[in-house]
C-alpha cells in the first residue's frame, strides 16, 4: 500500500517556483510586443489631424481679413446727456401745476373754436340769379314747428308772419343762429326772408326757419350742397322730447319709492 501512494506523491509534485516566474514574463512581454506596433501604427494619427486644423487656419483668416476690411469700425461717438431735448418746466412758487395745465388746454380749445368760426365766417362762393322776379322756396322743420320759407332779390330783410325778425325773435341768439346760412353764403345784404311759421316754441320756429332758408339757398344754387351740409344747415334736428311712460310721472322719472 505505501509503494502505490508514493508514485501519486511524485506525479503530483508542483513545478520548480523559478519555471513559473519565467513563464508569468514571458507572457505579460507578448502582450506588450503586441500592443506595441498598434501603437507606432496610432502615433501618426494626431500629427496627421493637426497638419488638416493648419490647413483650414490660413483659408479661415483670409475670409476675416476681408470682412474687416469692408466693415470698418465707426468710430465711438459721444453719448448725448439724457433730457438734453426736453423743455423747462418751472413752475413758479405758490401755484399749482395742475390749474396751469388745466389754463393751457383752455387756452387751446379757445383757439381751436376760433380757427372753426374763422373758417366759417369766410363766405362761399355762390352764383345765385338775383332776377326781379326770381323766388325760391323751400320747408324747414324741427319738433313741431314748419316754417314755410321764400328767398327773393332785396337788401336783407326779414318778414315772419308779418313781423320783423326782432320783433318775432327777441333773443339776440337766436337772431344769429336764423342769419347764419345767408352770412355763409355772402348774400345777407342781397336777398329778403318771407316766412310763414306754424306750430312749435320760440327755439323749434328758430331752427326750423334757419334749415327752411339754407334749403331754399340750395334751390337757388345747387353746388352749395356739400358746404351748407358741412356747416351743419341742411340736417334737420331730429331732437325732440322724448313720450311719457305709462307708470311714470314722466318719460323716465319715477314716483317716489316707500318702503313703509
Amino acid at each position: 500500500m505505501a509503494d502505490d501512494a508514493t508514485p501519486k506523491q511524485d506525479e503530483q509534485e508542483p513545478q520548480p517556483v523559478e519555471a513559473a516566474a519565467d513563464e508569468s514574463v514571458e507572457s505579460a512581454a507578448a502582450p506588450a510586443e503586441e500592443a506595441a506596433p498598434d501603437a507606432v501604427a496610432k502615433e501618426p494619427a494626431p500629427a496627421a489631424a493637426g497638419s488638416e486644423a493648419a490647413a483650414e487656419k490660413p483659408a479661415a483668416e483670409p475670409e476675416a481679413e476681408v470682412e474687416e476690411d469692408e466693415a470698418p469700425a465707426a468710430p465711438r461717438e459721444k453719448p448725448a446727456i439724457p433730457g438734453m431735448d426736453l423743455e423747462i418746466d418751472i413752475v413758479p412758487e405758490g401755484m399749482d401745476p395742475l390749474a396751469r395745465a388745466e389754463a393751457e388746454a383752455e387756452a387751446e380749445a379757445a383757439a381751436a373754436a376760433e380757427a372753426e368760426e374763422e373758417a366759417h365766417d369766410q363766405p362761399v362762393a355762390a352764383t345765385i340769379d338775383l332776377a326781379a322776379s326770381a323766388r325760391y322756396t323751400a320747408t324747414g322743420k324741427r319738433k313741431t314747428a314748419v316754417a314755410r320759407v321764400i328767398l327773393k332779390p332785396g337788401t336783407g330783410a326779414y318778414t315772419i308772419n308779418g313781423k320783423t325778425l326782432d320783433v318775432f325773435f327777441p333773443r339776440p341768439t337766436l337772431q344769429r343762429n336764423i342769419r347764419q346760412p345767408l352770412e355763409a353764403v355772402g348774400y345777407e345784404s342781397r336777398m329778403d326772408v318771407v316766412a310763414t311759421m306754424t306750430g312749435g316754441g320760440v327755439s323749434a320756429q328758430a331752427g326750423a326757419l334757419r334749415h327752411g332758408i339754407s334749403r331754399a339757398l340750395l334751390e337757388a344754387d345747387p353746388n352749395l350742397r356739400g358746404e351748407l351740409k358741412r356747416r351743419g344747415f341742411l340736417t334737420r334736428d331730429s331732437r325732440a322730447k322724448e313720450r311719457k311712460k305709462a307708470g311714470l310721472k314722466k318719460a323716465r322719472k319715477r314716483p317716489q319709492f316707500s318702503k313703509r
